[in-house]
């Protein structure tokens, strides 16, 4: 039941509790205006993808602010007049049967027709083969010396599996498991229920061991090249090992990709992959273990989304600088897009910029200044390492943003979310060993499939793996 405090209530009180109901209705106005301000800075504050450096999946896809773009009003699909997509014909020489189709008689008065067409029309039909496993038994006799009576049996020749898979099947799945993100039982079912290969979990855990094994000095390979790179991406995200908490890196070169499940955040992980060699250009965001490679690229990408966190501030000082640092910024992305597509060069690049370099260190240092504590230690950071904003600006190859590195992440990211994380250390390395090299082939453009095969064929027989380096 709710009671209505009116003054005529309050009037027929004694003058003591009127006191009373006066001074706790001030004190529950002032707590409201308390609530309201307080609800209005946290909102402000919330964390989006838009502000921070939450991934977007994290956001409810109905949750999302709407685009500013206007709607188009042409239907889905293809448009009228677009380039028709076929597959082209193959060779005729290249199919496996060839049916000659005449037709019995004239489609319009019967009459028997006869002779050939130079040119007929080819329709070409794909059709799966019946999946059938090559199974080859080896029998090793074994034979007794008439001599001594010593008993030899027949060794297997080079390259031959001491276990019931083989090399291609191996690597299948491995592939299937790595690069498909299937679990171990869907790749059991595939493997029995498609291939019509007897196939069970446990096995799956011995096909990835071994292809583990296999591929490990082509991983050694891209490690110990790692610090010799002129520029590298760097980035990290969380995942676990059996029931505690891992973090899988990637380092991103210009023909190949590192990965590295470790226990830890911090920069030990970089100690150990890149060691004191490493003289390049790290691309990043602003965390501070990637502090000790010395010098950086910080990602602007991720800049934009804390300048947008400044607008969306309820201090309208916090507000302003944001807005102030959004405009040369959004400058900075489009002379930055047009030196990418060829428009300007490099060095037109720098000219363009100047400008906005001045313009943004000094906001960074009026920020700085500003006595306000939400832009204080934001802004004196940026400025006293100002010049890890520009070296895109003086080094080659290198990019204002790290797309390569998250772009990287993004495979590995959707198979965590699938698997949950490894449950071993076995299941770590494979992981990162995998990922390198689903990773590694993509930027290099080869058949990852092939690439494992031939990495398990030489294992099995002894001799020195592939590798994903690029030749000289």
């Amino acid at each position: 039941m709710s009671l209505e405090i009116t003054d005529d209530l309050i009037a027929r009180q004694s003058p003591e509790a009127q006191a009373i109901i006066r001074l706790l209705l001030a004190r529950i106005a002032e707590q409201d205006r308390r609530i309201a301000r307080l609800e209005a800075e946290l909102e402000s504050l919330r964390k989006t993808p838009q502000n921070s450096s939450l991934p977007p999946s994290t956001q409810h896809p109905h949750a999302r602010p709407a685009s500013r773009e206007a709607k188009s009003r042409r239907k889905r699909g293809g448009q009228p007049g677009h380039r028709k997509h076929e597959r082209p014909l193959i060779r005729t020489e290249d199919c496996q049967a060839v049916v000659t189709l005449m037709p019995g008689g004239c489609r319009r008065c019967g009459t028997r027709l006869s002779g050939v067409d130079p040119e007929p029309l080819r329709h070409q039909v794909w059709e799966l083969p019946e999946i059938k496993p090559v199974v080859t038994e080896y029998q090793r006799h074994r034979l007794s010396c008439p001599r001594c009576g010593e008993s030899t049996c027949a060794e297997l020749p080079a390259g031959v599996p001491r276990g019931q898979s083989g090399p291609r099947l191996i690597a299948f799945v491995a592939t299937l498991m790595a690069h498909f993100r299937q679990s171990k039982r869907r790749t059991s079912l595939f493997v029995t229920s498609v291939l019509n290969i007897p196939c069970c979990p446990s096995l799956t855990v011995k096909h990835q061991r071994i292809a583990t094994r296999a591929l490990q000095p082509a991983y050694d390979r891209l490690v110990a090249a790692l610090p010799s790179q002129p520029h590298l991406n760097g980035d990290e995200s969380p995942t676990k090992e059996g029931t505690t908490k891992a973090w899988l890196w990637t380092f991103v070169a210009g023909t190949f990709t590192v990965f590295a499940l470790r226990g830890s955040r911090a920069a030990t992980a970089i100690g150990e992959l890149l060691g004191e060699a490493f003289a390049g250009v790290m691309t990043c965001d602003r965390a501070k273990m990637y502090w000790r490679c010395g010098r950086l690229q910080w990602c602007w990408a991720h800049l934009k989304r804390d300048f947008q966190a400044l607008v969306d501030h309820a201090d309208p000082q916090v507000r302003r600088l944001g807005h102030d640092l959004m405009r040369p910024t959004r400058e900075l992305f489009r002379q930055w897009s047009r030196c990418r597509d060829g428009t300007i060069s490099r060095g037109e690049l720098g000219r363009a910029l100047a400008p906005v370099r001045h313009r943004v260190e000094a906001l960074l240092l009026r920020g700085a200044f500003s006595g306000n504590p939400r832009l204080t230690g934001m802004s004196r950071e940026l400025y006293d390492h100002r010049d890890w904003l520009w070296s895109f600006l003086d080094v080659d190859g290198v990019e204002p943003t790290n797309n390569a590195g998250e772009r990287s992440l993004r495979h590995a990211v959707i198979w965590r979310k699938l698997s949950f994380g490894t449950q071993s250390p076995h299941g770590s390395r494979f992981v990162e060993t995998l990922l390198s090299v689903i990773e590694t082939c993509r930027q290099q453009d080869r058949n990852v499939l092939d690439f494992v095969t031939h990495a398990v064929t030489a294992h099995f027989r002894g001799e020195t793996s592939p590798s994903l380096l690029p030749g000289p």
